[in-house]
Parts: C-alpha cells; structure tokens; sequence
C-alpha cells in the first residue's frame, strides 16, 4: 500500500474510526462488516445518532475494563480457596508419587549419562601417547 494512496474519503473513515474504537469491537464481534459501516458513514455521516452508542463505547469500555480488572484480581483468591478444599488428599498425594518417581527416573538417565562422560573423556585428559610396546634400552 506505500505506493498507492488511499481515497480521501477511506482516509477520512480511518481517521473516524480511530476516534471511536467502538466500531472495531463492532465488527470484531460480527456484528457488521467495515463495507456496510463505511457506506454508513458515508451516506449518513460522523454527526449521524447511529454512532453515538459507538461514540460512549470508548468511555465506557475503559471504564469496564478498570471494574473487570479489579474484580478478577479479587475473585481468584475464593476460586483458589475452594479449589483447595474441594481437592481430594488420595488423589492428590498419589499424583505426588506419581511425579515423584517421574522426577527419579529422569534424575537415573542423566546420571548414567553423567557417568559414561568422564570415562570418555579421560583418555583425553591424559595428554601422553600411550605405545603399544614399551622398549628399554640396554
């Protein structure tokens, strides 16, 4: 699109719409399609009452969204509360075990890992040719 220009009027729709955020959550929602809200706006224009309830959305929604904030943040500590007491101790003491002995069996194949590497590597460590043959001199 760096090439070609937009028409004065897209431009224009661009510009509205970013003074009401409404409109994308509009059309995010399914609820209209950007060709009908633009030959709305067109036809009707920005001083239309059709986009007044777009206009309040913006104050609205950052509003909304401060209260949701605020009651999610004071919601989830009941949540985790009752998590906790509808928890089963068996079953939960059994997934415990379970990952207890997961965490075990991977601990064994790292070490046997750990293991084989020295051994590999000590042959390097020792930096003098090792000869098949060993000769003394008379």
């Amino acid at each position: 699109m760096a090439g070609k220009r937009l028409h004065p009027s897209v431009q224009q729709f661009k510009a509205f719409v970013k003074n009401n955020p409404g409109l994308i959550k509009e059309v995010r929602d399914g609820k209209a399609t950007w060709q009908e809200l633009y030959e709305d706006w067109y036809l009707l224009g920005e001083e239309d009452s059709r986009w007044e309830s777009f206009k309040d959305t913006s104050t609205e929604s950052s509003k909304e969204k401060t209260e949701s904030k605020s009651e999610k943040s004071s919601e989830w500590m009941p949540k985790i509360i009752s998590m906790v007491k509808n928890m089963d101790q068996e079953q939960l003491q059994g997934q415990i075990g379970n990952i207890s002995q997961a965490i075990a069996a991977i601990q064994g194949v790292l070490s046997q890992f750990q293991g084989s590497q020295p051994s590999s590597q000590s042959p390097k460590s020792n930096n003098a040719p090792k000869h098949p043959f060993s000769f003394r001199k008379d």
